[in-house]
């Protein structure tokens, strides 16, 4: 799976958010709320992201329809492992230490880390 850039992943934010496809005009108004987009740039993004395999147009009407052809866990799942493996040889221990110490993460957060780990592991039993 390729690697999306940050423009890239605004777009898939807003069509992962609505499940069904989406106008490149409705696309438009979800990432004006947050920045100044301009049509030409959502639609060479869209292109890229069509070309790496995100996005599929359906042109079978008058009006184009993008959708996700990539599920968001997917993606988060493939981008945590390469995350994890590339910054912190993949351990879990460095990387949650790591949040800790920079403050990311609080005491509670490490509570309900570790009632997680506890519910998986009775699962698992």
């Amino acid at each position: 799976m390729k690697k999306l850039g940050d423009t890239e992943i605004e777009i898939m934010k807003i069509l992962w958010e609505k499940s069904e496809p989406m106008t490149s005009g409705e696309i438009l108004e979800g990432l004006n709320i947050s920045k100044s987009w301009k049509l030409s740039s959502l639609m060479t993004a869209l292109e890229r992201l069509a070309g790496k395999g995100f996005v599929v147009c359906d042109r079978s009407t008058r009006t184009n329809y993008y959708s996700a052809i990539i599920a968001k866990e997917e993606y988060q799942m493939v981008e945590s492992k390469f995350f994890l493996e590339r910054i912190f040889s993949n351990s879990v221990q460095k990387l949650v230490a790591n949040l800790y110490d920079g403050d990311a993460i609080s005491k509670e957060d490490l509570a309900s880390l570790k009632q997680w780990i506890e519910e998986v592991e009775q699962e698992g039993e």
